[in-house]
């Protein structure tokens, strides 16, 4: 994927931040652009955090909040991650009468470039940091493997089943791929729950890494380790969860799963 298909994409280009409320920044991606037509059916949403959302009150205080964004993965698009940034950016300056039309105002105008209806939830410093302090879910962490023979490029060639079963979470810290268009690295931890015939972790830390030098969307990647794991593994349950480094005071955390569930509360190392 490259810059001449994205028309409008305001990543790898200067511009001049607008601090009164312009909806007209935001840019939808199509998602048809990467997604492959054979990919199995699937639930879920991108998760997105912006930790530096600012407003004035109407009686020109500044406010500030933390906000998480749920745009469901049947959009049929995706939000330009620089557009959203310039857009959060435009209400710096921007009177509004209380927070719940602050959040009104979000989900209008994300939903409208998302073709979706999007979930928007604010809150405060506290409230938020009190909300990541809940226990997280029990997992195998993958990372202290000994692997050979690496590769960084994604296959599913790599990935092997083995005889037993597994039921439970695998986790791993070294995720890794690059923006499409600007080439800068993107980094997450993983989060794979499975129930079925195990695959062997060692052959799956290899996946993962194996995107170390890809180019595609957060979106995207996570799209491809579900399709990949489905059609290599046949699992009874399957659930993917990236949760990447904020950039800008954004981050977005794809989660893709065979049946609605709530996203599992994790910890990652780069939070």
């Amino acid at each position: 994927m490259s810059e001449h298909h994205l028309p409008g994409i305001k990543l790898g280009q200067s511009q001049d931040y607008v601090e009164h409320y312009d909806p007209h920044l935001l840019v939808a991606v199509p998602r048809a652009l990467s997604r492959k037509a054979d990919y199995p059916d699937f639930y879920g949403v991108d998760l997105w955090t912006a930790y530096e959302i600012s407003w004035l009150s109407a009686g020109g205080k500044p406010q500030v909040a933390i906000g998480e964004f749920s745009v469901p993965a049947f959009s049929p698009n995706l939000i330009e991650s620089k557009s959203f940034k310039y857009y959060l950016n435009s209400f710096n300056q921007t009177q509004l009468n209380s927070r719940e039309e602050l959040q009104q105002t979000l989900e209008r105008d994300l939903s409208r470039v998302a073709g979706a209806s999007v979930e928007v939830r604010l809150c405060t410093l506290d409230e938020y940091a009190q909300k990541r302090m809940q226990r997280s879910l029990p997992a195998a962490l993958l990372d202290d493997l000994p692997l050979s023979e690496v590769q960084y490029q994604p296959s599913v060639d790599v990935l092997q089943l083995a005889q037993k079963t597994f039921t439970g979470v695998w986790y791993s810290h070294l995720l890794k791929s690059n923006c499409p268009v600007t080439g800068q690295p993107d980094w997450a931890s993983v989060w794979i729950g499975w129930q079925g015939r195990s695959l062997e972790p060692e052959s799956l830390l290899r996946y993962i890494i194996s995107y170390r030098q890809h180019q595609d969307f957060h979106e995207n990647c996570v799209e491809r380790i579900y399709a990949d794991l489905l059609s290599v593994g046949q699992p009874q349950d399957l659930w993917v969860y990236a949760r990447y480094t904020r950039r800008g005071g954004l981050d977005i955390n794809p989660f893709r799963s065979m049946r609605p569930m709530q996203i599992p509360t994790v910890v990652a190392a780069r939070q």
